[in-house]
Parts: C-alpha cells; structure tokens; sequence
C-alpha cells in the first residue's frame, strides 16, 4: 500500500492504518529501536508506542515521508526509554560511544541529545550531509542515526574497521568545522 493511502486512513481515523504501517515499516522501526536499546522486547515495546503516537498525530500532522516519521518517532521513543533506563547508571553501548563521539562538536553546557531535535540542527545537518560523498554520508547515518557497531559498518561497506573509524573522524570534523561557519548555538 502507498504512504498515501495509509495516511489516508489515519485521516479518516480506520485502525487499518496501524495495521499497513506495521505490516509496511515494522521491521525498519524495530531495526532502528533495536540499535538503540539492544533488547528485543523494549524494542518491540518502542515499535509499539510508535504506533500509538503516529495514531494520535494523524491528523493534525501530514508526514511528506511516512517512513521518515515513523522512523523519528521511532528513534525518540528508544532515546527516551534509553535515558530512562540509564538515568543514574550511565554505561557502555553503541549509543552511548556514539554520542560521545559526535558531542565533541558540540558545547559541553548542551545536551547532543536535544540538539538532535533542534529544527534549525537538523537543517544544517541535512544540508552538510548532502554535501558529503555518498558513502561517507552513509556511513554517517548508519553510525549516529542508526547506531551502528563500527565492525557492522565496516561489514556492510566492505572496508576496515580503521577506515571507517578514518572517515567518521573526518566527517566530524567537517562537521564542527561547518557547524561552527553556520550556527551560532554550537
């Protein structure tokens, strides 16, 4: 079924929404929680909760791209529940390695994970990922929207461990070097 004709039915409030957007995006929201929280369950959970949040925002909200939306959803329920679960014991993972990699280009008062859903953020960030080659771009993503394993990166783009490492550190300082150029609140 077409995004459209799923948001269609949100609109005209037919619970076969939930239904076509699982059926549809359940394994690409699971994926992204999974990264998250490394748990089946509370990623099954977050999936969940993503339904029920994509239910109450549409309508009023009209999502250009519905895998994007329920991909944000999605991601913010995982962060959420992440940082609820490690309030006061901060250990190891992948999420955790990964915002200390990329809270380098951010000021230590500011919380990376807030800066994330700053609108004018995300418009740089998409604006300075574009611009990047396509590999770099997407191993980006894969590292700091997705978070994956360094070893999974490399895997997936069959390259090093090193060299994945190489093209990350870079990105991050192209990063902050454009960050710093575009937006005063870094």
């Amino acid at each position: 079924m077409l995004d459209s004709q799923i948001i269609a039915l949100y609109d005209a409030r037919d619970e076969r929404a939930i239904a076509e957007t699982a059926a549809k995006y359940g394994n690409y929201c699971t994926s992204i929680a999974l990264n998250i929280l490394q748990n089946l369950q509370d990623a099954e959970e977050c999936v969940n909760d993503t339904w029920l949040r994509t239910w109450n925002s549409i309508p009023p909200a009209k999502p250009a791209l519905l895998k994007s939306y329920v991909g944000r959803i999605t991601r913010n329920v995982a962060l959420d529940k992440h940082k609820a679960a490690h309030r006061e014991k901060r250990g190891c993972g992948e999420l955790l390695v990964a915002f200390d990699e990329i809270s380098e280009i951010t000021a230590s008062d500011y919380e990376v994970e807030d800066a994330w859903r700053e609108q004018e953020f995300v418009e740089l960030l998409n604006t300075f990922l574009y611009s990047l080659p396509e590999r770099d771009r997407n191993m980006f993503v894969r590292r700091y929207f997705f978070t994956d394993g360094v070893p999974a990166i490399a895997k997936r783009f069959a390259t090093t461990q090193g060299n994945v490492l190489k093209i990350l550190s870079r990105t991050r300082q192209k990063l902050k070097k454009y960050l710093d150029e575009n937006w005063s609140d870094v």
